[in-house]
């Protein structure tokens, strides 16, 4: 996609890479005032469970009596895993009042804050002396109503696509259900169960970042909306664009996962906390999501062909965003490399989890609230909550 488009062959952008400097001066500079040392942690659902300085799950593991390693592995990798699925794109009206700091927080970090303080209730537990789990049964079980409630939405206060979060949520407990042999191996069928499957498959302790996104992909898929399919496999975060071509079943195909790949990041520190050393973390691509996406657009990376389509709504399947999601994916690889030239790091030291937190995603934060009063992404997309 990125050759295509510096060939200018792309139906809806154009690429100037003569900005992306511009765009590394502003990652750079919002990574320095983020982490004035460039000590950077990896971008992954854990930095949101901060609030004002204080580590709401690092209260609850310290308050927490567990059974063993395991029992706190899994624990960790239910919330992970639960939070991250509800985290698209929440719009911009929607806020979660937080009771512990009387705060109004939006996006990425209230849907954060609001999943872990349901789960903190047992809200995704069928086992009311055992709070602390997203089982099969709490999540089988979970009403839209019951969400939306946790998420405090009325109608003051909308969030984008809860009937497709809750949905989503209970598709995942229908087949941990129908999975014991992955997500059921010692302890009832739950998310969390993956922490005891990736384990097995850990050799001398040592497990590789890609081989957590693979097996995400292998046992979470079937529980995306129906979309595209390959062979009978439902394939996930993944489209079609015109000007993809091969000669193969993959034609037109772009595959995104940016739900399963933020996951993979947010699931390393569980495994590391439990003694595993995760190997090849800058062996998984950038996200491709609205503020990444958006930094690019914002600092003129990426130009739209036609003006007027930054003021309509666009499906996520539409090929416009397809390219701004695929182009956006090779762009943070650009960035990445000047980034490293410049700090004078590797892809050891300043792997893309990290280029991303410092970051990216900040910067197109930053960016976005420059150019728009509300801080909205640049293109305006129809969300069923299960995408970004």
């Amino acid at each position: 996609m990125l050759a295509l488009g510096l060939d200018d062959k792309l139906p809806h952008f154009r690429i100037d890479l003569a900005r992306l400097p511009a765009a590394v001066d502003l990652v750079i500079d919002v990574t320095r005032k983020n982490y004035p040392s460039l000590d950077v942690p990896f971008h992954s659902r854990w930095r949101h469970f901060v609030c004002n300085g204080e580590d709401r799950w690092a209260a609850l593991d310290r308050g927490t009596a567990w059974r063993d390693t395991a029992a706190r592995g899994r624990s960790a990798f239910d919330l992970a895993i639960v939070s991250v699925l509800l985290d698209a794109g929440a719009g911009p009206q929607w806020r979660y009042r937080d009771a512990a700091s009387g705060q109004s927080i939006g996006r990425s970090e209230g849907l954060a804050l609001a999943s872990l303080a349901m789960f903190a209730d047992g809200a995704f537990s069928s086992e009311p002396k055992q709070p602390l789990q997203a089982d099969a049964g709490g999540l089988k079980n979970l009403s839209t109503d019951a969400l939306a409630a946790g998420f405090q939405v009325t109608q003051s206060n909308p969030l984008l696509g809860v009937e497709g979060r809750a949905d989503l949520l209970r598709r995942l407990g229908q087949h941990v259900t129908s999975a014991p042999h992955i997500f059921g191996r010692s302890d009832v069928p739950r998310p969390g169960g993956l922490f005891d499957h990736l384990a097995a498959l850990a050799t001398g302790g040592e497990i590789s970042a890609p081989t957590i996104l693979a097996e995400l992909l292998c046992h979470l898929g079937p529980i995306w909306p129906s979309r595209l399919t390959l062979g009978g496999v439902p394939l996930g975060d993944c489209w079609r664009h015109p000007s993809l071509v091969t000669n193969d079943a993959t034609n037109g195909l772009v595959p995104l996962h940016k739900l399963s790949q933020w996951l993979a990041y947010s699931l390393i520190e569980p495994l590391q906390w439990s003694g595993f050393t995760v190997t090849d973390i800058d062996g998984l691509t950038g996200l491709s999501e609205y503020r990444n996406g958006g930094l690019f657009i914002d600092a003129g990376v990426l130009q739209l062909r036609d003006a007027a389509d930054a003021a309509r709504q666009h499906e996520v399947s539409s090929p416009l965003v397809v390219e701004w999601r695929a182009l956006t994916v090779a762009l943070l690889d650009k960035l990445a490399e000047e980034m490293r030239r410049r700090l004078g790091m590797d892809a050891k030291t300043l792997p893309l989890a990290k280029v991303l937190e410092g970051g990216s995603w900040a910067a197109g934060r930053v960016v976005a609230r420059q150019q728009r009063s509300d801080g909205s992404p640049p293109l305006k997309i129809i969300s069923d909550g299960t995408v970004f």
